[in-house]
């Protein structure tokens, strides 16, 4: 097993072995991972262990209990991701991380928001909302050649009237991986927030908020990580946390300190509250405890072998076009077939036993609407999958006119 400052190869993962512990491999042929994962063994034996346990001692007594478990969510994932325990907020979703950071960032009139083509529809209806709150403007950064963020046009843009860089690092509507890194060192020299939206990469890429500079980033746990739906978390810099004041507090996130004044907690669990489903969190600690042992380049190495066998062999059925874009690609394979809606080739794939997903304009206007789609067709794999279940997939789609 190696980690980011490791030269050595990682140890391949143990195909046989990550199926025998993930009960749905038994039941389905599961390409929806950028969906929401099949849940391995551990996980679903932790939830189910403390939701025992509440029924036997009571919810607050069992949280009092397991609150070393509770404490090492956060230690977990500040391995995962390059930070200290203290810049980490559990919460309950991606979207709701990506809100909390969000709505706690300042604008007015003039201030100007800059974005990717591939963001996420609840992204940009949050910046529309805002922009429509305060004046500010919101601009969509050119794509390159490849497909992903120009980062020479992001250059070219930034001055002192950006108040934030938003960015989706891997889209919901294809396999790209946006250059988080070379937008973190423009940021960073121009003394521009930067949050960077990770639901799609964290769990299947290595992502560590030292290296790429950004100041907040938001991840789900049901995705790659194969954590419990419900599950999500923030990261926010020391460097930021305290200027920011998140859009609603309670008393875990703030102390009431006389009739008229209250404090907010200094650290990044401000952003969270005081109720939590203690049973989903400490699953979420145990989905990341579980990828941290497979080691992220193992499954980073995995799942690019996985989905470019899959681009390889959709590539060569009759009337598929594969339409991932990027100089760097990842889990998420999205396609269309010539005459027949994204929906019907799903409907037809569900019916055969193989989990899929569309991303519809809806989702990705920015994107989708400027390169004429209504929708894709989403496989994305994960370090579980198989040749022959991406075998299995090309093989139904081939038989779709018989």
């Amino acid at each position: 097993m190696t980690n980011a400052n490791n030269s050595a190869m990682p140890t391949p993962v143990d195909v046989a072995r990550a199926r025998s512990e993930t009960p749905g491999c038994a039941e389905v042929v599961h390409l929806n991972n950028a969906g929401a994962a099949l849940t391995p063994a551990p996980v679903l034996d932790a939830v189910i262990d403390h939701l025992r346990l509440e029924a036997r001692l009571g919810g607050y007594e069992a949280a009092a209990a397991a609150a070393p478990k509770v404490n090492a969510v956060y230690e977990s994932i500040a391995r995962l991701i390059g930070c200290r325990p203290h810049e980490v907020a559990v919460v309950e979703n991606a979207t709701r991380a990506w809100d909390m950071a969000f709505y706690a960032m300042r604008f007015g009139p003039g201030d100007r928001i800059l974005t990717s083509r591939a963001e996420y529809a609840s992204n940009v209806i949050a910046f529309l909302q805002v922009a429509r709150r305060t004046g500010a403007h919101i601009e969509v950064v050119d794509d390159d050649e490849h497909g992903q963020l120009s980062v020479e046009d992001l250059q070219r843009r930034l001055d002192d009237d950006v108040k934030l860089v938003a960015v989706t690092h891997v889209p919901t509507q294809s396999g790209l991986v946006n250059p988080a890194i070379e937008i973190g060192r423009l940021t960073r020299a121009a003394g521009v927030p930067f949050l960077l939206d990770a639901c799609q990469s964290v769990g299947q890429l290595p992502v560590n908020v030292r290296d790429i500079g950004c100041d907040m980033l938001s991840a789900t746990g049901r995705k790659f990580l194969r954590g419990p739906r419900g599950t999500g978390f923030l990261y926010v810099s020391d460097r930021l946390v305290e200027t920011m004041e998140p859009p609603f507090l309670d008393l875990h996130a703030a102390t009431w300190t006389d009739a008229q004044t209250y404090d907010i907690r200094p650290d990044a669990r401000r952003f969270e509250n005081w109720e939590t489903n203690y049973a989903a969190k400490i699953g979420l600690g145990v989905a990341v405890g579980y990828a941290l042992d497979w080691g992220i380049e193992a499954i980073e190495e995995r799942v690019t072998a996985l989905a470019t066998r899959l681009r390889h062999q959709l590539a060569q059925l009759p009337g598929v076009t594969v339409q991932d874009r990027g100089r760097r690609l990842c889990g998420i394979v999205t396609f269309t077939v010539d005459g027949v809606p994204a929906a019907d080739v799903h409907r037809r794939l569900t019916a055969a036993g193989i989990n899929t997903s569309v991303s519809a304009i809806t989702s990705a206007r920015y994107d989708l609407g400027a390169r004429n789609l209504p929708a894709v067709l989403r496989a994305s794999v994960h370090y579980y999958n198989t040749d022959e279940e991406i075998d299995t997939l090309c093989a139904t789609l081939n038989s779709r006119r018989t």
